[in-house]
């Protein structure tokens, strides 16, 4: 089941961030991300009634799903739409696998665990990978200001993230139900975007065009009802660490829509930075005695093969 959720998770988000583009012109930012998860909230809560659920929270859980709205649902996509306006949607995506590292780091500081040395040079892979696939992007084609201000949006957004995965730690691990926690989330976070937009004074618009409104439900259920909760699901199975490694592989999808839709330039580099990537990927979730076994077959090999040498 958590090899089905992860597969689940990167498939969904990878394809997310194209969608996200797709929102971005007349409909002001919040207000597409408030009607993102106001929607994927109402689905949820329905899904709960048909299902008969319980949707009573203890009022602590309802304080810790409030910052899980602010985190997950309302302040780092502000950040990665405003990003996306900038650069292009992969390499947002690029920005976001960051996750991985922000987590194994609040995970030491907010909860004290250990960090394993095969995820840390995992991770490393990874980040040269990503490096690498960022390359072919710095063509010049954009300012260097527009470049700077997305890809500090992008690592805001991420660090965000990283935190509402810290909270969903601690919800798997007091027993909250996925489902009735995301929805709830979802509300806080939709409920603070309008308001904001309410603060601002801007008035309520939509756009009914096709690809507006077909991206607003794909990124409202697949995106978020299924993707939000497949991940958070993968948190309480599995952890935050390893989880958000799942983010790794979302460039290599989300940048193949890129490369059709928005010009992303393919090259030697950039297939380099993915071989990369998927290697860390394999080692981060390979079992630490099989990683053992491997190095010291090939350490004994190496030794026999060195006195061999010297026999001969």
């Amino acid at each position: 089941m958590s090899g089905f959720l992860y597969i689940l998770t990167v498939l969904i988000w990878g394809t997310t961030w194209f969608a996200i583009s797709l929102q971005l012109g007349t409909v002001p930012v919040a207000q597409s991300i408030a009607y993102r998860f106001a929607l994927a909230s109402i689905v949820l809560f329905s899904g709960l009634v048909i299902m008969r659920k319980g949707m009573r929270l203890p009022q602590q859980a309802h304080l810790r799903l409030f910052g899980q709205g602010l985190c997950l649902f309302s302040l780092n996509f502000m950040c990665f739409y405003y990003a996306t306006d900038r650069i292009p949607s992969g390499l947002v995506s690029v920005v976001f696998s960051l996750a991985t590292i922000f987590n194994v780091l609040n995970s030491r500081f907010f909860f004290n665990t250990a960090i394993s040395l095969k995820t840390v040079f995992g991770g490393a892979l990874g980040l040269i990978g990503l490096i690498l696939l960022l390359l072919p992007t710095l063509d010049g084609s954009r300012s260097f200001l527009d470049m700077f201000i997305g890809l500090l949006l992008a690592f805001c957004g991420t660090y965000f993230f990283s935190l509402g995965n810290m909270i969903g730690k601690w919800n798997a691990a007091n027993n909250v139900n996925t489902i009735t926690g995301n929805a709830y989330a979802m509300l806080y976070g939709a409920s603070v975007l309008f308001a904001f937009t309410i603060f601002l004074g801007d008035p309520l618009t939509i756009d009914f065009s096709l690809p507006y409104i077909g991206a607003l439900f794909y990124l409202a259920i697949p995106g978020s009802v299924i993707g939000f909760t497949a991940y958070l699901s993968l948190v309480g199975r599995i952890g935050p660490e390893k989880t958000a490694y799942s983010t790794v592989l979302f460039p290599v999808i989300a940048l193949v829509f890129s490369s059709f839709f928005e010009g992303y330039p393919w090259n030697m580099v950039a297939t380099s930075g993915i071989i990369i990537v998927l290697l860390g990927n394999a080692i981060v979730f390979t079992p630490a005695n099989f990683v053992g076994q491997v190095l010291s077959k090939f350490f004994k090999r190496s030794e026999r093969e060195t006195e061999h040498g010297r026999a001969s």
